[in-house]
């Protein structure tokens, strides 16, 4: 292992200091290695879409509004090579959460996140991706 060594400003560190312990780490060192191994994912994501990763993808949609339970699933399974698993929670009369567990290209996970977030009844949605490197 290698030591790194680094000058923050008083006030960034008080801040860094409070992150650790709310979060629960057991020491900074932790702290930044996670901080680090996030930094470098995002950027691998980035610079890689053929990249297999894993992801969540997560939406809250109306499924009263006509037929769009139907296209939803209907897109999943156009794309039922990058779909490993589905939960479906009713959250109120008119309102339902899906969540998405995905396992694929980057490019065609992200693609097929912003196909059903564009669906006309999906209110809110969210991709998280973790690159498979």
């Amino acid at each position: 292992m290698r030591r790194l060594t680094i000058s923050v400003d008083d006030a960034l560190a008080a801040s860094f200091d409070e992150l650790v312990a709310t979060r629960g780490y057991t020491s900074r060192s932790e702290a930044m290695r996670d901080l680090v191994r996030r930094a470098i994912d995002e950027q691998r994501v980035e610079e890689n879409g053929d990249e297999q990763c894993f992801a969540n993808l997560s939406y809250v949609f109306d499924h009263h509004l006509r037929d769009l339970s139907q296209r939803l699933t209907a897109i999943e399974h156009d794309r039922h090579e990058l779909v490993v698993s589905t939960t479906h929670v009713h959250l109120d009369h008119d309102t339902c959460l899906e969540s998405a567990i995905l396992r694929g290209p980057i490019n065609a996970v992200r693609a097929l996140a912003n196909q059903v977030q564009a669906e006309r009844g999906v209110r809110f949605g969210a991709l998280n991706l973790i690159s498979r490197g």
